[in-house]
């Protein structure tokens, strides 16, 4: 995780849908690395229930754990009223849209529900939480992070959108055959568009914005491989 270590100059980050998977990794790594930032910020929709992320806080005093369901407006308008106390006047330096959900169907079963309800979570859930999180995005850009800098990065202010391969209509036509989700497959793609429009939109804000696939992870829902 060489580029992790520019957390090091990060004040603060969030990182949504942190009660298992890759969100949980990401909190771990980050709060036990020599590259840790000031603020871990640890969402899930039911924080009582995550026994793993409620350990690896125990083991960190920087995380913080919230409660954000990313499809309810209301938790996320909650979610920013709590996550301003805890930067204060120092903004949010790093927003991460990791939460999502991977509903399975091909061709001949998908249904509509199944396309909005992970197109819901996984591409507008994102937009919203940005939305909503902007001002203390835009607090921390203002600040110019460490040392003052000018430069976008998450030392200053960043959005990463955690998406996937499979969302790239030119680079994975060779999985087709072989992962034939059309609601997850679509929303990655949505939402691969949504990075691009809102990198355009907050760059004069001095706020970067980036989709990043993170590659296969053996998760519950990466699934197991050979």
């Amino acid at each position: 995780m060489n580029g992790a270590l520019g957390f090091r100059n990060c004040g603060s980050v969030l990182i949504t849908g942190a009660s298992r998977g890759l969100g949980l990794q990401m909190v771990e790594t980050l709060a036990s690395g020599a590259f840790s930032p000031g603020k871990i910020i640890a969402t899930a929709r039911n924080p009582a229930a995550a026994q793993k992320l409620q350990e690896v806080a125990q083991k960190y005093p920087n995380i913080h754990i919230i409660t954000l369901d990313v499809v309810s407006q209301e938790s996320i308008d909650k979610a920013v009223e709590a996550v301003a106390q805890l930067v204060k006047e120092d903004g949010l330096n790093c927003l991460i849209n990791n939460a999502g959900v991977n509903v399975v169907a091909d061709f001949h079963n998908v249904t509509p529900d199944m396309m909005i309800e992970n197109y819901h979570t996984n591409t507008v859930a994102p937009v919203m939480i940005t939305k909503a999180f902007l001002p203390l995005l835009k607090q921390a850009a203002s600040r110019g992070g460490a040392g003052g800098s000018a430069t976008m990065g998450i030392h200053r202010a960043a959005v990463i959108n955690i998406s996937s391969m499979l969302g790239s209509v030119a680079l994975s036509l060779e999985m087709v055959q072989i992962f034939k989700y059309y609601p997850y497959r679509a929303s990655k793609s949505a939402l691969n568009m949504m990075s691009r429009c809102m990198a355009a939109d907050l760059k004069p804000d001095g706020i970067l914005c980036m989709a990043i696939h993170p590659g296969w992870v053996r998760t519950d829902m990466g699934g197991v491989r050979g």
